[in-house]
């Protein structure tokens, strides 16, 4: 197999970083010149980037049961008057870290405000870039041992125009809805397959 070339944040030239927007979101505009594979550096590439912050995302996991918690809500990203699928998504719990860098606390308040849970079993899954061309975001992906015989009802906090609805299913009913399309947003896919590829460490 071919040596792999790994590049470093210093083979990155950055030239200038402007805001150009700040409203709900921020996107500020890099210029930057980097190193090529082939030798040199590139001319100058100029890139749009989505500056939210990092976020965390947690799936409620009942052992006993074999079943997980996930929520529905609305998410204007998802409409599309072309698809014949519902701009309501069933996700994982999450939220914004808005600055912190205890990813576990987050987890927990975001399942208080979103689902009404008490949680204190969590298990860090992984993180990943959600679109690094386009955005510095990092989800921190936690698995949460809890039990969810009671969970149910309405959530989310209304200065923030969360409208949000709570269910508990069998994991494998979760799964099947991954393998027919009906999740099909990341944090809620990766932490589902994680689960699986992982579950023989829960259920022993």
């Amino acid at each position: 197999m071919n040596n792999i070339s790994i590049f470093k944040s210093k083979d990155i030239d950055l030239i200038e970083k402007e805001a150009v927007y700040n409203g709900f979101f921020k996107i500020e505009r890099y210029g930057f010149r980097h190193k090529l594979f082939a030798g040199g550096y590139s001319d100058i590439v100029y890139r749009e980037i989505l500056e939210r912050g990092h976020a965390v995302a947690v799936l409620p996991y009942d052992v006993k049961t074999d079943s997980v918690l996930l929520i529905e809500q609305v998410r204007i990203g998802a409409l599309d008057p072309a698809l014949d699928k519902s701009p309501w998504l069933l996700e994982c719990i999450a939220g914004m870290a808005d600055g912190s860098d205890d990813y576990q606390q987050v987890a927990i308040k975001e399942a208080k405000e979103e689902a009404g849970l008490d949680l204190d079993n969590l298990t860090f899954m992984m993180s990943y870039l959600s679109s690094p061309g386009g955005t510095t975001e990092r989800l921190y992906l936690y698995l949460a041992q809890t039990d969810l015989s009671r969970a149910c009802g309405l959530f989310g906090l209304e200065h923030e125009g969360e409208d949000i609805k709570v269910h508990v299913m069998p994991r494998t009913q979760a799964m099947e809805y991954l393998e027919k399309g009906i999740i099909d947003n990341a944090a809620t896919v990766i932490s589902l397959q994680w689960l699986a590829l992982n579950l023989d460490k829960f259920k022993s």
